[in-house]
């Protein structure tokens, strides 16, 4: 005969029939959860980044690189043919103006010198020597002529003595014109002297002239040489910094040769480089912004030099604080070139996820959802970009790179 099911026997049959229903609508709770995730994917909020449109000032910029270069640079060079004697100091040290930076060998030099000088004291003695034959030819024809105009009164006295006589018929007409010629003969012979007087004179006096002048070139020459002596003792031109320097010493020179560069020691400018696509977008006065190390020094921009090379432009920045102390001599720096400036507009952190100006593609996170909404983008630069539509201040845009999620409308995005 059956007998009946105690209470409590049914009892536990509910209990594990509940846990059993209970056990599988998590599986299918679960199983269905994993389906989702693998059909709709998603990312978690660590994995990107967001940035939010708000309202703030934007500036349109060129990005360039840039290198820190002195505004004061001198170049010493070789002032003629000739070695290195003696390096004195080292590139990278600091120097005082007129410190001896190295000696080059000065024989050539010297010898010039001393043949310039032998050249003056020669000059010297030529124009004495001429001074003192001048004298000598000047007393000697001076002389000659005291005695022509006696011989020329006391031939006058007998043309006088012959024309009275012949007035009365005494003398004949052959003596008398014997008288006038000697007369005539004797003027001219004076005036001759007289002219040879003064040509001796002038002739003298522009050979000592030339003389002098020679001097002269030849002093100039040795004023130029002595020049050229003391740069073989080469110094610093003012306080600065020995940026380079040519050490090799015994090593021969050429005329002109670079051979030292010394600099300022703390006022900058930065020397930029920026792809000739840009180069109608520049002119002298445009505002830099300078950054290095999350430090941003202001500056404008001083000239724009006319060549191209290698589909490059370089321009020079004169920056407002030109002695900042973050700056170095020869540091890389990121220079941004404002074009164009807006006080009050939507703004957003740039990012990989925004490619230039222009409507664009973007997620904006909704709910737990990134949403594609296209967007119109503006002026920007490296750090932040315009937004002009698609988009309200507030929204959150992902800017990191998801090329990889780039064909869904959306995704997820978790915690």
């Amino acid at each position: 005969m059956d007998q009946a099911i105690s209470h409590d026997t049914l009892k536990n049959r509910r209990r594990k029939t509940i846990l059993l229903l209970a056990a599988a609508a998590i599986s299918v709770t679960g199983a269905a959860w994993a389906v989702n995730r693998l059909i709709s994917p998603g990312v978690s909020l660590g994995e990107i980044r967001v940035g939010e449109v708000r309202v703030g000032a934007i500036d349109n910029t060129i990005n360039a690189a840039g290198v820190v270069i002195p505004v004061h640079e001198e170049q010493l060079s070789s002032p003629n043919q000739s070695r290195i004697s003696k390096v004195i100091a080292k590139a990278g040290q600091q120097v005082r103006a007129g410190e001896l930076l190295m000696v080059l060998d000065d024989h050539s030099i010297r010898l010039a010198i001393d043949n310039l000088r032998e050249q003056v004291s020669q000059q010297d003695v030529k124009g004495q020597l001429l001074a003192m034959e001048m004298e000598s030819n000047l007393k000697k024809i001076a002389s000659e002529i005291e005695l022509l105009e006696l011989d020329l009164q006391s031939n006058k006295v007998k043309l006088a003595r012959y024309q009275k006589l012949g007035a009365i018929g005494i003398t004949s007409a052959v003596d008398l014109q014997a008288a006038e010629l000697v007369v005539k003969r004797n003027e001219v012979q004076l005036r001759q002297h007289k002219e040879s007087l003064n040509d001796t004179r002038r002739t003298t006096q522009s050979n000592v002239e030339a003389a002098r002048l020679q001097k002269s070139i030849y002093q100039k020459q040795m004023e130029a040489q002595q020049r050229l002596l003391e740069q073989t003792q080469v110094k610093a031109p003012f306080d600065g910094l020995l940026t380079w320097m040519l050490a090799d010493q015994g090593a021969s020179l050429n005329t002109g040769q670079l051979i030292a560069k010394v600099s300022e020691l703390n006022n900058f400018k930065v020397e930029a480089t920026v792809s000739d696509f840009y180069a109608r977008y520049l002119s002298p006065g445009q505002k830099v912004r300078v950054e290095y190390s999350g430090q941003i020094m202001p500056g404008e921009v001083q000239t724009i030099l006319p060549e191209i090379q290698n589909g490059t432009v370089k321009l020079i920045v004169v920056l407002d604080q030109a002695n900042h102390p973050s700056l170095r001599h020869k540091l890389r720096v990121e220079v941004n070139i404002i074009t164009e400036q807006k006080a009050r507009s939507l703004i957003v952190e740039n990012g990989p996820a925004i490619s230039g100006k222009g409507r664009q593609d973007v997620y904006v996170l909704e709910d737990g959802k990134a949403v594609k909404r296209s967007v119109e983008i503006g002026l920007g630069d490296s750090k932040m970009v315009e937004v002009l539509q698609g988009a309200k201040a507030g929204d959150r845009l992902v800017i990191s790179d998801i090329s990889s999620l780039k064909h869904l409308s959306s995704f997820r995005v978790s915690q």
